[in-house]
């Protein structure tokens, strides 16, 4: 497909510390770890979209590469920069985002989900995971802004991670970022080595503009029971982790937020790298 990518809604390039008041909450496509060194829409709209946000005094991000038990919190004050990954080249293993991170911040998301009924625990060691720094790097290139992760959870699904992000909605009123980092479509299994411009596989257009609709439409019902009644949703998703965050982003944002897609590209013609805003 043809990458599509759209202004953020309620939001105007700014440093002034009052101006991350007006963040979105974000649902990011990480795609392929790849994305870091080749050129790409969906890299191209990554590096354009931090300057055109509001500067936020810190990050917190859910990645798809991120799954424990129960909420968890990485409490560092240095962020180590996570390579989980094989097979890939040299190059890659040598990226570095060493943001700083944030046990101030860490708390108050442990006390805000604590507050929610959802017990949360603190790591001490964890840094940064490529679902994370992949997208950060091209946003946020000088890496000096506080980044904090929260985890996922294998098994309780869309409604569970909805809740976990209506717990964290009063964050955006206290300039911290939320950022849902995953894929919109993530069938690993298709690829074949083919190239990064492939062209689209044919049950992937139906699944993302049915779930387009349903986000612009506010059909959270329909949302969370997507694996059931969006077209090819399990073929795109067999697994759910790269979808979970979206769920996260969404309730992040509060009541009544409005979704708006920010940028719509597909790499290796399986990996659609959507993004939206909720607002």
């Amino acid at each position: 497909m043809s990458a599509e990518t759209t202004h953020v809604p309620g939001s105007t390039p700014a440093t002034a510390p009052d101006a991350a008041a007006a963040l979105p909450t974000l649902f990011l496509s990480h795609g392929s770890p790849m994305l870091s060194l080749l050129e790409a829409p969906a890299r191209d709209f990554l590096e354009a979209l931090g300057p055109e946000l509001p500067r936020p005094r810190a990050i917190l991000v859910a990645s798809a590469h991120w799954e424990t038990a129960q909420p968890s919190v990485n409490a560092v004050e240095r962020n180590e920069t996570i390579h989980d990954f094989h097979g890939f080249p040299q190059a890659l293993f040598e990226l570095r985002y060493p943001a700083p991170g944030s046990p101030a911040l860490a708390a108050r998301v442990a006390d805000l989900l604590h507050e929610a009924g959802l017990p949360c625990r603190s790591d001490a060691r964890r840094g940064l995971d490529h679902g994370a720094w992949s997208v950060l790097r091209l946003m946020y290139p000088d890496a000096d802004i506080p980044v904090v992760q929260v985890s996922l959870q294998r098994g309780p699904g869309p409604a569970h991670h909805l809740e976990l992000g209506r717990a964290l909605a009063p964050l955006r009123a206290e300039g911290v970022l939320v950022i849902g980092s995953g894929s919109f479509t993530h069938d690993l299994r298709r690829f074949r080595g083919q190239p990064l411009d492939a062209p689209d596989a044919p049950d992937i257009a139906p699944f993302c503009d049915w779930m387009d609709a349903a986000l612009r439409e506010g059909r959270t019902a329909d949302l969370l029971g997507y694996r059931q009644r969006a077209p090819h949703a399990v073929a795109q998703h067999p697994s759910e982790e790269h979808l979970l965050p979206l769920f996260v982003a969404l309730g992040a944002a509060g009541p009544g937020a409005r979704a708006e897609r920010l940028h719509a590209s597909n790499t290796y013609g399986m990996l659609r790298m959507d993004a939206y805003a909720f607002a």
